[in-house]
């Protein structure tokens, strides 16, 4: 490839139970990537840690041969600072981690990267772990004024395991969702419609995190929006998920496919216009970056808009609610991946323009 394309790093793989979900999201990423531009090097992280450069896909992209739809996280062994640093001064280099959950999503490779002095897509340290962790994410939505639904944290080793079911349906009824505060994809979810379920299913999810969202169930239709941008975000127009289940798990969304999507969501414009307004301001609230998918509630009847939460690395599958809502607003998915990298040099920019200095 010519020194002249800008290189694209894209992290996929991970070491969370997320994992295979990055691999789908990778391999088609790199797919819609317009090649006359960038320089493509998929780096997979494998669930013990290690950073493997996959050769093979690189040679594939080279001669134009098809990506499978899922990308192994296979090839070289490499040192990460030695591997991403180690063309500085011969092209520009942009990071797209496309790492879902933990260790990837949360701040933790973003902190990486800006050790590295490395424009990277997507939000930044502090977004990325506040958006991940669901329980602080709901703090900071309250203190800004968004609307949510009403919600419990158990912290284990810091609760009261002996109360917390009793306080759950006493305050939030039944039934209710109960959630690993710092995971995506719907691993570890549970709709527990009894006390025996509550504590199960509070068993479940601490098993990925030892935080724990207990949350009431909510009467409303599903609605996301697409966000895009830094300080004046754009938004997409709404769409809407019908589960094919109880309520849009990981069966649902990765292995039966049985949920649809929705889009534009059929809502009226003057709901149209509130949701897309609240999905601009929470993103901001949380300080995001580049991208976000921003998760509601709809109870018509109701309450109206319910904050549901942000993802700061959404599914990016042409199949996936993010590019596809940005495609029926009238961006196309490889023009997506071109704002990204864009943006990404523009934050990094500013951000190692500020003064350490006194």
């Amino acid at each position: 490839m010519s020194s002249r394309l800008l290189r694209l790093v894209v992290l996929y793989g991970g070491v969370s139970a997320e994992h295979d979900v990055s691999r789908v999201t990778a391999a088609h990423v790199l797919a819609a990537a317009d090649r006359t531009k960038y320089d493509l090097v998929p780096i997979g992280i494998a669930k013990d840690g290690t950073w493997l450069r996959n050769d093979k896909a690189i040679a594939a992209l080279a001669d134009g041969t098809a990506l499978p739809d899922s990308l192994e996280v296979a090839g070289t062994a490499i040192d990460p600072l030695t591997e991403l640093r180690g063309h500085a001064g011969e092209t520009v280099t942009v990071v797209l981690p496309l790492l879902h959950g933990p260790h990837g999503e949360d701040g933790t490779i973003q902190g990486m990267l800006e050790l590295f002095k490395l424009p990277y897509a997507g939000s930044g340290v502090l977004s990325s772990a506040l958006c991940m962790d669901k329980a602080m994410a709901k703090i900071v939505a309250a203190q800004a004024g968004i609307p949510q639904c009403r919600w419990i944290e158990f912290r284990d080793g810091v609760d009261d395991p002996r109360a917390i079911v009793g306080r759950v349906v006493e305050e939030l009824g039944l039934p209710v969702f109960v959630k690993p505060a710092n995971l995506g994809s719907s691993v570890g979810i549970s709709k527990a419609h009894d006390a025996a379920e509550v504590d199960e299913a509070i068993n479940l999810a601490l098993r990925y995190d030892n935080v724990v969202i207990i949350e009431e169930n909510v009467d409303g239709r599903e609605i996301e929006v697409a966000v895009l941008g830094d300080t004046a975000p754009e938004t997409s127009l709404p769409g809407e998920i019908e589960p094919g289940s109880d309520f849009y798990d990981y069966e649902d969304k990765y292995v039966t496919g049985a949920a649809k999507l929705v889009i534009p969501a059929p809502l009226p414009d003057e709901a149209v216009a509130q949701v897309r307004e609240l999905a601009a301001r929470t993103f901001t609230a949380m300080r995001c970056s580049g991208m976000a998918r921003v998760d509601f509630f709809y109870e018509e009847s109701g309450r109206g808009w319910l904050l549901n939460e942000v993802n700061t690395i959404p599914g990016f599958t042409p199949g996936s609610m993010y590019p596809k809502l940005w495609e029926a607003t009238g961006i196309a998915y490889p023009d997506l991946i071109d704002q990204l990298v864009t943006f990404a040099l523009d934050v990094h920019r500013r951000r190692v323009g500020f003064s350490t200095e006194h």
